[in-house]
C-alpha cells in the first residue's frame, strides 16, 4: 500500500494505491489521522482510483475516520471507486454512511 496527500483548504485528500488489508491498515489509519491533525483538517477524501483489494481492516479505517470527522464537525467523501471496491461499498453498507462519487 502506498499513500499520498493533497489538501485543499481543510479536506485533506487521501490517495491510496494497492491493497488496505490487515497488514496495511494500521499504517493507514496512522499516516491519515497524523495529516489530518498537521492540517487541522475537518474533512478527507479518500480516492480509491488506485486501489487494488480492501477486507474489512481497510472499512474499519474509513468508518473510523468517518465518525471521528463526523463528531468534530467534518465530513468524509470516496472518490473513484472501482468495481470491486464499490462491491465491498455496497455489501459493507459504507455507502449508506459515507458520500460516494465516481
Amino acid at each position: 500500500m502506498e499513500l499520498r496527500f493533497t489538501k485543499r483548504n481543510q479536506t485533506l485528500i487521501a490517495h491510496i494505491s494497492g491493497e488496505i488489508d490487515h497488514h496495511t491498515s494500521g499504517e493507514l489509519r496512522l499516516k491519515i489521522d497524523r495529516a489530518l491533525e498537521q492540517i487541522s483538517g475537518k474533512n478527507i477524501i479518500f480516492c480509491f482510483r488506485e486501489v487494488t483489494f480492501m477486507d474489512s481492516s481497510g472499512i474499519g479505517v474509513i468508518l473510523g475516520r468517518c465518525r471521528n470527522l463526523r463528531f468534530a464537525g467534518g465530513r468524509t467523501a470516496a472518490v473513484h471507486l472501482n468495481p470491486q471496491i464499490q462491491r465491498v461499498f455496497q455489501i459493507s453498507g459504507l455507502h449508506k454512511v459515507i458520500e460516494v462519487e465516481q
